[in-house]
Parts: C-alpha cells; sequence; structure tokens
C-alpha cells in the first residue's frame, strides 16, 4: 500500500479488475510542518484480493495541534478500514460507517491530550470499484476528472466566505462536528480518465485552466503530481502542497459488484451423471435432482477431500433469470464468510471448463427434513436454531445482501451442531438486480406482505420470513396458511401459537408475533435484535402472561351450538308474535 506524506514522490501501478496507475508528490512550502497526507491501496495486493482501488488525501486544521496526526490517520483508517469491510457492501454505506467512525476517535483524541486539542482535518477519498468511480468528501481538499480534454471538479468545499471573498475558513470537517455530513457522488469512468486529488496548497493557488493544461500533457502520473506541486509553489503557494494522479489503465468489462464475465463465460454441459468426471471431481453419489439443477457428492482428485458440485441442467440458459441467478450465488458465495452461512469455493484459474458450483459437503440434514420427524423441536433445539439462523442472515446484511429466500428447504442442520444458511441464488445485491418488480423471487407462504406489492426484498421482509420459518419449526404449520401465487397478502392476526405448542412459554409466541408483524415498522428493527429476544427469552420474568384466549378460540364448537339455539330461540319468539 503506497502512502506519502512529506516531502517525497511516489508511483505505482497494479493490475485489478480496473487498472490503474497513481502517482503523488507532497512539499511543505513555506509552513514548518507538512500537514498534508495522501495515499492509495491496490486491492489485488491484499492477502484476500479485491477488485478495487482506493486513493485519499486529507489536510489538517491550520493552526490547531495535531493536524499531520488527524490527516494521517484519516488517511490510513480509511485506507485499511474500507477494505476490511464486505466487498459487497455499497461504497457509499462502507465509506460512511469508516468516517463516522474516524471522526469520533480524532474527536476524542483531541479532547484527552491537551497536544493534540482541536486536531481535526478534510478527507477527499476516491474508489474505483468496477466502472464506476466513487468520491467520498469534508472540507476543502478536491477531487478533479479529465475525461478527455475536459475538466470537472467533482467536489464542493466546505468553507466560510471572509469579507475579501477569499475562502479561508472550514465549516465542516473530520473531527470538528459531532456528526459528519459527508458528501457522495458516483460516475461511470472512462478508458484513460485521469483523476486528481489535491490540497488547497494547490487548487488555491492553480487556476482549473493551469490544471487542465498540466493533465492534458499525459505525463507520467509521478510527474503530473510533481508538475501540479511546482507549479502551485512558482504561483505563491503559502500552503503545504499535496497531489495524487491516478490514471485510468484498463476497465473490466463488468463491475466488480456485477457477476464475473469469466463465470458468466463458462460453457452449460449436459447434466452429467454419477461415476463422471468433470474437471479432476469424481461424482461419486447424487444428492438431489430439482427442476433447474442437479446436486452430487464429489471426490476432488487434484486437491484432495470431498465437496459438493452442484450443476446447472441445459433448460437453465433459457431462462435467464435463473441463469443469472445461478451464477450469483457462486460470486456472492465466495465472498461471505460467516460460520453460519455455507460457502462456495472458488477454483484455481484454468482449472474449470464449464459451469458449476464447488461447496463443501455438509454433514447433517435439511431443517424441512427435521420437521417431518417426530418428534417436534423443542424449546432449546428451537432456539439454538432461531439464534444462529438470525444470525447467518445478519451476517449477509452486514455485507449489503439480501437472501430473500428464508425457509426450512433453505437451512442444513450440521451433524455437529452447527447450522448453515444455503441457496444464494436470488439474494439481492447492490446494484445487481435481473428480477423486475413483478417476478421479485420467493417462497409466497415465507414472503412479507409488502413484497406483494413490489418491495424487493430488505431487512424487515427477512424478519418475517424468518418468523414464518420458525413459526413452522416449533408447530409444523404456516402462521398463514401454506399460500401460492394466487393467494392475496394476509394481513390478519396468524394462528394462535399457543393453541398449537401450549408446551412452550408465552416469551416464544410474543417473539414470533413481533417478527411476524404485517406492518414492517412494528417489526424487530434488524435480525441482531431478535437473535437477542431469543437468547433472552428464559430469563424472562415467569410472570409474564399469554394473551386472554377468546371463548371461540377456547370452544369454537360450543360457540357455534350457542348461536345457534339464540338464532332459534329468537325465530320462535318472532313467530309467536304474530
Amino acid at each position: 500500500m503506497p502512502i506519502t506524506s512529506g516531502n517525497n514522490d511516489a508511483a505505482a501501478t497494479v493490475e485489478v479488475g480496473v487498472q490503474a496507475s497513481v502517482g503523488f508528490s507532497s512539499r511543505t512550502g513555506p509552513r514548518k510542518d507538512n500537514e498534508d497526507f495522501a495515499g492509495a491501496l491496490f486491492g489485488a495486493e491484499l492477502p484476500e484480493p479485491r477488485q478495487e482501488v482506493v486513493a485519499a488525501i486529507a489536510d489538517g486544521i491550520g493552526g490547531a495541534k495535531g493536524g499531520r496526526i488527524a490527516a494521517e490517520t484519516a488517511v490510513r483508517g480509511f485506507l485499511d478500514g474500507f477494505c476490511d469491510l464486505p466487498e459487497t457492501m455499497e461504497v457509499h454505506r462502507a465509506g460512511a460507517k469508516i468516517v463516522s467512525a474516524l471522526s469520533g476517535w480524532i474527536n476524542t483524541l483531541g479532547r484527552q491530550d491537551p497536544n493534540l486539542t482541536g486536531m481535526g482535518c478534510t478527507l477527499t477519498a476516491l474508489v474505483l470499484r468496477g466502472r464506476i468511480a466513487h468520491v467520498l468528501h469534508i472540507g476543502d481538499t478536491r477531487a478533479y476528472r479529465l475525461s478527455g480534454d475536459r475538466l470537472t471538479c467533482l467536489t464542493t468545499d466546505h468553507v466560510r466566505q471572509d469579507g475579501t471573498g477569499r475562502s479561508n475558513t472550514l465549516n465542516r470537517a473530520l473531527g470538528v462536528e459531532p456528526e459528519v455530513r459527508l458528501d457522495y457522488a458516483s460516475q461511470p469512468m472512462a478508458l484513460h480518465d485521469r483523476f486528481v486529488l489535491c490540497s488547497d496548497g494547490v487548487h488555491g493557488f492553480l487556476t482549473d485552466q493551469i490544471i487542465a493544461d498540466i493533465l492534458r500533457k499525459r505525463s507520467a502520473p509521478e510527474d503530473t503530481a510533481g508538475a501540479l506541486v511546482a507549479t502551485a509553489l512558482r504561483s505563491g503557494s503559502t500552503d503545504n502542497c499535496t497531489a495524487l494522479v491516478l490514471d485510468v489503465v484498463a476497465l473490466p468489462t463488468t463491475g466488480s459488484a456485477d457477476i464475473s464475465a469469466a463465470i458468466l463465460q463458462l460453457p452449460i454441459i449436459p447434466v452429467p451423471v454419477r461415476g463422471e468426471t468433470v474437471d479432476g471431481f469424481v461424482l461419486e453419489a447424487l444428492i438431489s435432482d430439482g427442476r433447474y439443477t442437479r446436486l452430487f457428492g464429489a471426490q476432488d482428485e487434484i486437491e484432495g477431500g470431498t465437496v459438493a458440485l452442484k450443476f446447472p441442467k441445459p433448460e437453465i440458459a433459457s431462462v435467464d433469470a435463473y441463469h443469472a441467478a445461478f451464477v450469483r450465488e457462486a460470486w456472492v458465495g465466495a465472498r461471505v464468510h460467516n460460520p453460519w452461512v455455507g460457502r462456495v469455493i472458488e477454483l484455481p484459474p484454468g482449472r474449470q471448463t464449464c459451469l458449476y458450483t464447488v461447496m463443501p459437503l455438509y454433514q447433517g440434514e435439511l431443517l424441512e427434513t427435521r420437521l417431518s420427524r417426530s418428534p417436534a423441536l423443542g424449546l432449546e433445539e428451537g432456539r439454538n436454531i432461531a439464534v444462529k439462523l438470525a444470525r447467518a442472515v445478519a451476517a449477509l446484511h452486514r455485507a449489503g445482501i439480501i437472501h430473500r429466500d428464508i425457509k426450512p428447504d433453505n437451512v442444513i442442520l450440521e451433524t455437529g451442531g452447527s447450522l448453515k444458511l444455503i441457496d444464494l441464488g436470488v439474494v439481492r445485491v447492490p446494484g445487481l438486480e435481473e428480477f423486475s418488480p413483478e417476478n421479485i423471487p420467493g417462497t409466497q407462504a415465507y414472503m412479507a406482505p409488502e413484497m406483494f406489492e413490489g418491495e424487493a426484498g430488505n431487512e424487515a421482509t427477512e424478519i418475517y420470513a424468518l418468523g414464518v420459518t420458525m413459526f413452522r419449526a416449533f408447530t409444523g404449520q404456516y402462521p398463514y396458511g401454506n399460500l401460492d401465487a394466487t393467494s392475496p397478502p394476509r394481513r390478519d392476526r396468524p394462528r394462535d401459537f399457543s393453541a398449537l405448542r401450549p408446551d412452550l412459554p408465552a416469551w416464544v409466541q410474543a417473539a414470533l408475533s413481533r417478527a411476524l408483524a404485517a406492518d414492517p415498522a412494528k417489526r424487530y428493527h434488524d435480525m441482531t435484535e431478535f437473535a437477542f429476544e431469543m437468547e433472552a427469552g428464559p430469563s424472562r420474568p415467569q410472570t409474564e402472561i399469554r394473551r386472554p384466549r377468546t371463548l371461540y378460540e377456547r370452544a369454537p364448537l360450543q360457540v357455534w351450538q350457542g348461536l345457534a339455539a339464540l338464532l332459534a330461540l329468537a325465530l320462535l319468539v318472532s313467530l309467536l308474535s304474530r
């Protein structure tokens, strides 16, 4: 990770999903200390490679103690923090999360250490992911883009004007405000675009025309950055001068938030049978044979070990949504790492010659299979399943992923007591949606009412689906019946849980009723809250009472008999009074 600060120049080139070349230059100028800091990180250089390039620049607040420390903390923290978050998380969301944490940390340091009183800084960050450039910004450092011969400033200075019209006082910065107000913008990139991040010591003393002229010379990035800094100093800059120049060398055919083009180009072969060998995998056992896929247990003769291979059937090639879903499962499954989420194994380049997914072969049974056996789930067994499943879904949500098909058929109960949430084929990923509003995927009986009205899936709909899953797990029945594609969404009260499982405590019914609320606002705020509720349930006071059951719920036959008798009596009175 090349980082610059102080009086130096540097350059780096790396090939990733988007290929970029970066150079920078920083000079103290007439100031005593250099309070600028800039750096870049190439995702391909990380232990777990990522398909993105991240660059950032920060300028410590002038006249305040600890300006340089604040700037370095902001840049290093942003670069490291961004690449620690899931690659599937939206850039805006990831950036805001990191910047908020950094601002709080800088503010705390400034309050606790007298030597750092008032410390703060600006921050301008550039994230190149796929074919999109994302800019996150606070303060008066700037980002520019030269596309063709046209120069555009991508940021707005957060400054107050003094009486002379000069911009000289920051009104937004890291470490200063209780809540960070972060600017965000994104735009498609073009091949050979040039991006510049620079401090006010550069842009404050150069016109846009001069900056554009220097960039149009198309010198190497480090030479261009050096020219910007040198020209600013010759123009009378009274501040630290730092510039980072990034050239877009090549663009991927799809963005990193999209499915890998290489995987999409893999052919769909005639569905294999037990005993065949595909790419060094011996297909030893047929596990399942569905409408669109066939799943085998296989022996890996190259790497060793036993795995599961899922092959699409040729018919899938004619159904775009299902084809995309199959490939998407492979992409997402290889990037989400959680002990309760099923994993997808990525193969070394060149080994895979056709389309299939490789997964660990989990030992156990589906939750759906467990529900078909007696006895019914007890309290502890059901609680453990609910907590682990909620944590699995929460892990997806932290990565910005919505599962959209939570149900017992997609939950593996492992022999050792663990659990795996599987089938990531219809997940919703930021920036990627192949399903039209009228064809949102999912299983009808587990879909929240709002999904019948066009909602594509969010955390609230996932909580509802988990509520249905656990209602079935405990009772063997659906809370609103087994809905099909023609069934309207149900907004009335679900079946009485206590009548179906009178042996379970009242708090279980209360938890499931909240998860199953027709109004999304009345459900749990997130999966973590639901998991906590299931864990804390046994510690609730035993004085908690159930909702009193109505007379009709307790004795429906007697109620109808009574009504019939009253109607007969009313008829008799009517006849006698004539």
